[in-house]
């Protein structure tokens, strides 16, 4: 999902440096899916090129929110097979499923007789769910059908969100678990607080944010695949060692008192829960979400003034083509696609009276006109 970009696509070069070092270091399991934007092509192809697909085991997903009825389920599945470039994927999961009525919808059109025909010719090796709904419709799922695995946003932000802590042990009595966003989209390894990482780094000046968030998640016995979008070597070589070392209850007590700390400093600075997935862009009206609620919590966690720096320059202010919360229309688009559930559209409206005050909205204006003049020149 986070593979190497440049200028806006995925950079092919880089992308396969990463990747091959990572299979040759011990790195098995790939997931992508088919809504990440040229993942599934990018990994396809690197595979193929370095003869490396009977290396690794292949994680992708039918994207539920695309899928209308039964003929989609071919549809999408070969898609995915031709841009993998492979006859078989390992892990299928059902993408983003919220709630159990989602499920029986599928089951309408006959996805368990789908699923069960794709094994038998061998096409699907494992059939699986990635969960982004509350603990409640979450078992409710996972006792709806003979699932091979599952798969749950996890992290020390909160061990009580959606599936949280009570999902993951339920499941784990009867399936691997996979754990997706064990950073917060990365904003557990960069987004920190100073005060944050500071306390981290009292207690073990040897560890990095993401390593912290990392060791979290790997000391509990019931994960068992910790996944993390790495987009350069360093977090990968970071990644690999931290991994190497992992050990079911490795965390000292005084380690377990330093996430409590950081937990609150976090939690009092970092006020949108959003991770960066993108997955209710693109807006109608070019609203650049993410970019938005990154920035409004940059000027919480970092100060206000590199709050607006980061808004004025992610957000193209000044642009004619500019992407900043005062242009959203709250159609809500957005909030359906949302995989945490996050109510967009109110947020959007507080993000737009911090980051756009009208002093804000007058110097722009000003700036708008100036180089508008300019460019006429």
């Amino acid at each position: 999902m986070r593979l190497p970009q440049n200028i806006g696509a995925i950079d092919m070069k880089k992308s396969e440096a990463l990747i091959m070092k990572a299979i040759n270091s011990g790195v098995n399991y790939f997931d992508t899916a088919y809504m990440y934007p040229g993942s599934e092509e990018a990994l396809g192809a690197i595979l193929e090129k370095n003869q490396a697909r009977n290396k690794v085991f292949i994680a992708t997903k039918l994207p539920l929110l695309f899928v209308k009825g039964s003929a989609d389920f071919d549809k999408f599945f070969n898609k995915e097979l031709e841009r993998l470039r492979t006859s078989s994927i390992d892990y299928y999961l059902m993408h983003m499923i919220t709630d159990h009525g989602q499920w029986q919808q599928l089951k309408t059109w006959g996805i368990e007789e789908w699923l069960v025909e794709q094994k038998k010719q061998g096409r699907i090796r494992q059939a699986g769910f990635s969960f982004h709904g509350s603990v409640n419709e979450f078992l409710k799922v996972l006792d709806a059908y003979d699932w091979d695995f599952c798969q749950i946003q996890y992290n020390y932000s909160n061990p009580n969100f959606q599936a949280g802590v009570t999902g993951l042990k339920k499941a784990a009595e009867r399936m691997p678990v996979v754990i997706m966003e064990p950073l917060l989209g990365g904003k557990l390894a960069n987004g920190l607080p100073p005060e944050a990482v500071s306390i981290f780094k009292k207690t073990n000046p040897a560890l990095s944010p993401a390593a912290w968030g990392l060791r979290w998640v790997w000391d509990q016995a019931e994960a068992t695949v910790v996944l993390s979008g790495m987009s350069a070597q360093s977090q990968l070589e970071e990644n690999l060692a931290v991994a190497d070392k992992a050990t079911t209850g490795m965390l000292s007590a005084t380690e377990h008192e330093a996430y409590q700390q950081v937990l609150t400093v976090f939690n009092a600075s970092y006020k949108i829960h959003c991770t960066g997935c993108a997955y209710c862009m693109p807006c109608p009206r070019n609203v650049n979400i993410p970019a938005c609620f990154a920035a409004y919590n940059t000027s919480f966690s970092m100060g206000f003034a590199n709050g607006m720096q980061q808004y004025t320059t992610s957000t193209g202010v000044t642009s004619a083509r500019r992407s900043g919360a005062g242009l959203c229309i709250k159609c809500g688009k957005c909030e359906g696609h949302c995989p945490q559930h996050l109510p967009i559209r109110q947020h959007l409206t507080v993000v737009y009276k911090r980051m756009e005050p009208f002093w804000f909205r007058f110097v722009i204006t000003v700036v708008r006109v100036f180089l508008g003049k300019n460019r006429d020149r």
